[in-house]
């Protein structure tokens, strides 16, 4: 077993990677280590693994042995404690060139374990044009035992100027069967359930986990999906939308109700609340006001972060739905319909109507996403995609 095992239907990264991790230890002891650099950019399709890719390979860098799996080096990379790993996730709507100077000083120290500093950034694609322009002077002149390990969906997502100087891993969609079969070998998931999973997720292993293990999972995406065939009127239109951004509202409350009450409690503490001494709680609390409403404006950023992904991932699961509609139209035999499990609405609807009005009712659920990603209010986009889909 080793660390890049878990990456699923990747065999052409993972050989990639595998060398690069042996090149890395030639340069520890000493040697050229041809096939390893200080930048590498991780790009693929939604649950490909890119996250999970990079992980391993930074775990195969600090691994004396290329990434086992059993070392210590390589256990403290994947539960993300080792001092010489730093792992960044942009959990707002953006990344800021403050926080990226900060993160580019922190890069900067020497490994303390003497192998390698590892700078994994996740969502390297949300950072704003300043603080992608310094992160590219951070690449361009690394320490010499730094190594940037960047995700995005797709090269074009990052600077011309830093994916150049990047090596590029690109991942793929695995296939249906492998996803089933981690499902039901690692999670003790029935072949059934890990295969319908697997479908409808469409390759993304963490969504069939979900799909496969969370019962809540799998009724969101019933509600989600019952949605083409309730269109039947203005009011329902209107409806439909409420209650698919009502239920984003709702779960990006509870994924972040408790995690902001934790942080504000800590922050609060950190300037004085609560301590004695005649004007020492007012001057410090007061002197955290500053600090108390920048942390607001991140909580806030990442609440709406959190809306907007549940809600594209909903208009993913409609596009999926509408993609099955036209293969059923076109008869596009051994094609693999994602939705198989609804086979019956799908006959229904590409009975109903032409592959031209299907075609046209993707394009209005991809430029709500594209509305959405411009900030428009979600409830006027979402109505407007509804009585689309409905016309």
């Amino acid at each position: 077993m080793t660390v890049f095992d878990d990456l699923v239907g990747q065999d052409q990264a993972v050989a990639v990677l595998s060398r690069a991790a042996a090149a890395a230890g030639e340069v520890v002891a000493g040697g050229r280590g041809a096939g390893m650099t200080h930048a590498w950019l991780f790009t693929g399709p939604p649950g490909s693994g890119r996250e999970d890719a990079a992980r391993a390979f930074a775990a195969a860098l600090m691994c004396p042995d290329g990434g086992c799996g059993h070392c210590d080096q390589c256990h403290q990379v994947l539960i993300g404690s080792h001092p010489d790993l730093e792992s960044v996730r942009p959990e707002g709507l953006s990344y800021s060139v403050k926080q990226t100077r900060e993160l580019i000083l922190r890069a900067a120290g020497a490994p303390t374990q003497g192998r390698w500093r590892v700078i994994l950034f996740e969502d390297a694609d949300r950072a704003t044009e300043s603080a992608a322009n310094a992160l590219l002077k951070a690449i361009e002149e690394p320490p010499p035992r730094t190594v940037w390990l960047l995700c995005a969906p797709a090269p074009d997502d990052l600077m011309i100027t830093i994916r150049s100087r990047c090596r590029l891993v690109t991942l793929t969609t695995p296939a249906t069967e492998a996803v089933a079969h981690v499902l039901a070998t690692r999670d003790s998931v029935p072949w059934e359930t890990a295969r319908f999973a697997a479908r409808a997720a469409q390759g993304h292993v963490g969504r069939a986990r979900a799909l496969a293990l969370d019962e809540g999972v799998r009724a969101r995406r019933e509600a989600v999906l019952s949605i083409p065939r309730s269109l039947t009127g203005v009011g329902e239109c209107v409806s439909a939308a409420e209650r698919l951004v009502k239920t984003a509202e709702e779960e990006a409350a509870a994924a972040t109700a408790a995690l902001n009450e934790n942080e504000t409690s800590e922050l609060r503490k950190l300037y004085g609340e609560g301590s004695t001494g005649k004007g020492l709680n007012r001057g410090l609390v007061r002197g955290g006001a500053g600090a108390l409403k920048e942390l607001e404006d991140r909580q806030k950023s990442r609440a709406t972060r959190i809306k907007r992904d549940s809600l594209d991932a909903a208009l993913l699961e409609l596009v999926s739905y509408y993609r099955d509609v036209l293969t059923m139209q076109f008869g596009a035999a051994g094609v693999e319909l994602a939705n198989d499990d609804l086979r019956f609405d799908l006959d229904q609807l590409a009975k109903s109507g032409t592959p031209e009005e299907t075609l046209r009712r993707i394009d209005a659920i991809m430029q709500c996403r594209e509305r959405l990603a411009a900030n428009v209010n979600p409830q006027m986009a979402v109505e407007a995609m509804m009585l689309a889909l409905r016309s």
